[in-house]
């Protein structure tokens, strides 16, 4: 399941629903001030809001990575070495306006002929490649296990009872969001009349004055709108328009246990069983846009007067298009993985994990093979607001604690507000199990069809972190994938404020609790250090 939230609020009156992831100091301020930096009180601009996990902490009061410091300051006139960074995810815009310069080709393969002529195993894998074919809707993988009867499987009567409960839980939620879109639909209507406009404003509603009690409630319902961060009444139909739809195809295919979306003709249970997919890496529907956001995050191309900025310059996104709708199937990611591995990619991100994984041994082995191959996988911590050291969270890197891997970064997400809400609600965490925190949450990047939309997510945070490790690549690319791990966890800031957990206000921890690391990673910090190994 692709971690990050829609971009929508879901309003605070209904449940809160997730849709569907060394010691060396160099510090851009001296260790014993970062936490007594100053709380930033003013709310950020919009332009702060669309480059806020590229800010700097000591500089803008914002959380964010110090990316544009690095450029300005360590690397504005350097040369880089070009950098394959595979994305793992759903399709990718490869012709979006910001990302078309910055896509992988393999030069090695004629396009369209039908032939594999680089004898990779890929016939036309001019991008990277398919491996979910026509499809894209899926169910979750414990909807799976329940849908093939295997009762003998240890966690068969957990995944029911999950089942159960879930169901009911995304049905109720459907259910309030219909009843409020309809008020909202309502209510639009008797504001409209009453103001004598159809695009009235909040300084309309304001001053509305009436003593027919529909309007009155009309008023009310569209000031608890505005209160909920929404411009207009059109907004929030939009928003609770999405709501639905998303909570439709939860029911209809992610918990459906009679829907198969499986459209390719592999044995699922076959890793030897290879070739299937296709070349096309893109989007089957504009509402497939995860790939897309995450690959902008990378490597948007920068400053060229579009939408946003990638964190990272001298890069190639190779699009493996491997995540649907739903769970994905782990024999898809190991494969992936390994493809991205053979074909040059020297960063991987994976935005995506999942509860339940039958053969979390292919992708262990693939992590596995990516370190052994001096390959980078950042991967999402995840959306649930859990302990990952105590709550199953797939794909890993290790056994009973035990790292297969050097090279693996699991990466929890910020908030762009310092202080107790730094980390974000939905986040994952794990003193064990997650090295490292970055920007996630309202980050500004990509989205099908030339547009641009901020959205939140360990998702989001994930490819922060796999753009400096391909800045790390590009500029320092004698270092080892193990090294620039280790930069990039040494070199981040290291925080002890005391935050919110979970989203619970009750829950109030060290940050420096959260992961192995206990920082947010800094790419001015990473590039001085990486230049002193």
């Amino acid at each position: 399941m692709k971690f990050n939230h829609k971009p929508i609020t879901y309003l605070s009156f209904a449940a809160t629903v997730l849709v569907a992831c060394g010691s060396s100091k160099v510090l851009s301020t001296p260790v014993e001030n970062i936490d007594t930096s100053p709380l930033k009180v003013t709310e950020l601009t919009e332009a702060e809001q669309h480059k806020w996990g590229h800010l700097d902490l000591v500089k803008d009061t914002i959380p964010g990575m110090a990316v544009e410091r690095a450029y300005e300051e360590l690397i504005k006139n350097r040369k880089g070495k070009k950098v394959i960074v595979a994305v793992i995810d759903s399709g990718i815009d490869i012709d979006h306006e910001d990302l078309d310069d910055v896509i992988w080709t393999n030069e090695n393969e004629i396009p369209n002929n039908g032939i594999d002529d680089d004898n990779n195993g890929y016939v036309d894998d001019i991008h990277g490649w398919n491996f979910l074919g026509d499809a894209y809707d899926e169910q979750l993988e414990y909807v799976r296990l329940i849908a093939s009867g295997d009762t003998s499987d240890p966690r068969y009567n957990e995944a029911q009872k999950l089942h159960d409960e879930e169901y009911q839980k995304y049905l109720g939620a459907k259910t309030r969001y219909e009843q409020i879109n309809q008020q909202v639909i309502e209510a639009d209507k008797i504001l409209s009349k009453a103001t004598g406009k159809s695009n009235y404003t909040k300084e309309d509603v304001a001053a509305l004055e009436s003593q027919d009690e529909s309007v009155l409630q009309a008023k009310q319902m569209a000031q608890y709108m505005y209160s909920n961060g929404l411009e207009s009444m059109e907004d929030a139909k939009k928003e609770l328009k999405g709501a639905i739809e998303s909570y439709n195809e939860r029911l209809n295919f992610n918990l459906n246990k009679d829907f198969s979306g499986r459209k390719t003709s592999d044995d699922i249970n076959d890793l030897t069983d290879t070739g299937y997919g296709n070349g096309n890496v893109k989007h089957v529907k504009d509402s497939e846009s995860h790939g897309t956001h995450v690959a902008g995050i990378i490597a948007a191309e920068r400053n060229n007067g579009l939408g946003a900025n990638g964190v990272a310059n001298n890069v190639e996104i190779m699009a493996i298009r491997a995540v649907p709708n739903g769970d994905e199937y782990d024999k898809d990611v190991a494969l992936a993985i390994r493809y991205a591995v053979d074909n040059g990619a020297k960063v991987i991100n994976g935005s995506f994990g999942k509860s339940f994984s039958p053969h979390a041994d292919w992708v262990r082995d693939a992590i596995k093979y990516a370190s052994d191959n001096d390959v980078v996988f950042v991967h999402a911590a995840g959306n649930d607001s859990k302990d990952v050291d105590t709550e199953p969270n797939f794909p890993d890197d290790n056994v009973n604690y035990e790292e297969v891997s050097n090279t693996y970064i699991r990466v929890g997400s910020l908030a762009p507000k310092y202080g107790s809400k730094m980390v974000s609600s939905f986040s994952n965490y794990g003193k064990k199990n997650v090295d490292i925190f970055a920007p996630g949450s309202q980050i500004y990047s990509t989205f099908p069809e030339n547009e641009y939309e901020a959205i939140s997510g360990t998702s989001m945070a994930a490819p922060a972190v796999a753009g400096v490790a391909a800045l790390i690549r590009s500029y320092y690319p004698n270092l080892t994938a193990a090294q620039v791990k280790q930069v990039i966890l040494e070199s981040g800031l290291p925080l002890t404020t005391k935050v919110v957990v979970g989203g619970d206000a009750s829950d109030v921890r060290p940050f420096s609790d959260l992961s192995t690391s206990g920082k947010i990673v800094n790419a001015f910090n990473a590039l001085i250090l990486a230049s002193k190994i």
